[in-house]
């Protein structure tokens, strides 16, 4: 095995009330893909911030060694010059720009202050044909999709002359192929000489790439794993990441479905820009009481859409259709009168939609049911606190008090204060997208407790979710979208992957097959 490109001893950073990585040490070999897994919260993502330079040296105890000599980063732009590069899981690309710009942002290819746009472009196609994006490098990067702009992405760290490329959750927005796709370009990077350090909840991806793993639970180091010489599965790495086993991955649960009660009829929806473009065409759907709705598609199905265009008419224009609530027909205009029907959407984006990140707890919790803490247009400052406490309690978000900010905390724990805001507005249906996006094994587990608590008490939840076992594991019934269309739906007993990819495949030009 190559000798190492890096060395991390005894690191140790704390922030306000909060011990977030405490002695850890990681050795990273030349030329691998090292991945980095643990529950949220666990310190991976403050790790690697401080071996980028976001935090910089002094900011935090211990030692950093790349290619045997020391490394004291002041900035990102200190260690992208030493080689380390790190691409967020929130892209940081201008949409407005075009791809080329992108690449170059900041490193512009000038000569006494004049870019050259010929070089500008050359070499970014050239960088661009090395991580297989076939794109003019003068198209916006608005124009294309989000597993594009990941090869962007690394395009851009590759024009930075990258020895050590650390991918922060790549996958997490990407389909199977899209996934499967950017995978396969790590491994080329890792024959042409580049080490990548991966960061990800999907364990099967993880033991699919990576030479070593390293285990972090409570911002301490568990344990590095050769995948090669030890005995290493999905089972293994879950009970080193929680530092317990789980039985499984979803929690039993017997469901007690009652009547439907709610019901979408004949829903089309058109794109608010484009508005000759039908996004969702003639959609219906039901859920029952105590029963949760999955609904499967692939990227650009028009899932989302739907979703957001059922609450409170949040996306679209041009929208026709029927929504009935228990026997009623309803009539949203607003996202106030869809939160006073009794329906909550908990948005795919929670850090951009679904909280105010320099907000606290406090806010976010109750936001968007401030009638319920507040008389006479006046909001009970001490009814705030006291519901918050409950939420935070009942909801199990780790965190040293209410009045800690939004941002600060892991990405598990902003889903349960997601979950938990809109819970306290007491909805009858509750609309999940991508609920367990970018979190752990752990957390995921605690939120599948949560939406079964939910359905037990007589609601409905309509779920959407990119990964399909999650959508086997948890849902009673599960339709199927294929570009704007329902295709069908599948009940628990006869759902399986293939089905469902089936019919999340179909060709629907004429609006589907009847369900």
């Amino acid at each position: 095995m190559s000798e190492d490109i890096l060395r991390m001893r005894g690191i140790t950073k704390r922030f306000p009330g909060v011990l977030a990585l405490d002695g850890v040490d990681m050795r990273v070999k030349r030329a691998t893909i090292h991945a980095l897994v643990g529950e949220n919260g666990a310190g991976k993502s403050t790790l690697m911030k401080i071996l980028s330079g976001v935090y910089a040296h002094g900011d935090f105890e211990g030692e950093i060694e790349l290619e045997g000599r020391p490394a004291r980063f002041r900035s990102i732009r200190d260690s992208e010059d030493s080689g380390v590069v790190i691409i967020h899981q929130e892209l940081a690309l201008v949409s407005e720009l075009s791809i080329a710009e992108n690449i170059f942002l900041g490193n512009e290819q000038a000569k006494r202050g004049v870019v050259s746009w010929n070089k500008t472009n050359a070499e970014a196609a050239r960088l661009m044909g090395k991580v297989g994006l076939p794109d003019n490098p003068r198209t916006l990067v608005e124009n294309i999709g989000v597993g594009k702009q990941q090869l962007v992405e690394i395009a851009k760290a590759l024009s930075k002359q990258v020895k050590v490329l650390i991918l922060d959750e790549p996958t997490a927005a990407l389909n199977d192929s899209d996934s499967e796709n950017l995978l396969e370009l790590l491994r080329s990077l890792r024959e042409e000489g580049v080490t990548c350090i991966l960061i990800s909840h999907k364990l099967g991806e993880v033991l699919s790439v990576a030479d070593e793993i390293t285990v972090l639970r409570d911002g301490k180091t568990i344990e590095t794993l050769h995948t090669v010489d030890d005995a290493v599965d999905e089972d293994r790495l879950i009970k080193s990441m929680v530092g317990r086993d789980l039985e499984h991955l979803f929690p039993p649960h017997t469901p007690e479905i009652g009547e439907t009660f709610f019901e979408v009829k004949e829903w089309t929806v058109h794109h608010p820009e484009h508005r000759d473009r039908v996004i969702v065409n003639k959609a219906e759907l039901t859920v029952a009481r105590g029963e949760v709705v999955g609904l499967a598609g692939l990227m650009g199905a028009g899932r989302t859409e739907f979703a957001m265009s059922l609450f409170g008419r949040s996306w679209g224009s041009h929208i026709t259709g029927e929504l009935n609530l228990d026997g009623k027909q309803l009539r949203l205009r607003s996202v106030s009168d869809a939160i006073g029907a009794g329906i909550a959407y908990a948005t795919e984006d929670r850090k951009q939609y679904g909280l105010h990140l320099d907000y606290d707890l406090q806010q976010n919790f109750t936001l968007a049911g401030l009638d319920k803490v507040s008389k006479g247009g006046v909001i009970d400052l001490h009814q705030v606190t006291a519901v918050s406490e409950k939420l935070r309690s009942n909801f199990g978000v780790k965190t040293p008090s209410v009045y800690q900010l939004a941002g600060n905390l892991s990405g598990g724990n902003q889903q349960k204060v997601v979950l938990g805001k809109w819970v306290f507005t007491e909805p009858e249906l509750l609309i999940l997208d991508e609920p367990t996006r970018g979190i752990d094994v752990g957390a995921k587990y605690e939120i599948y407790e949560l939406i079964h608590e939910l359905v037990d008490q007589g609601k409905g939840v309509l779920m959407i979710s990119s990964e399909l076992p999650e959508l086997l594991g948890m849902c009673d019934r599960i339709y199927a979208m294929s570009a704007g269309h329902i295709t069908g739906q599948v009940d628990r007993e006869n759902a399986t992957q293939e089905e469902l990819m089936r019919l999340m495949t179909l060709e629907t030009a004429k609006g589907g097959v009847e369900l």
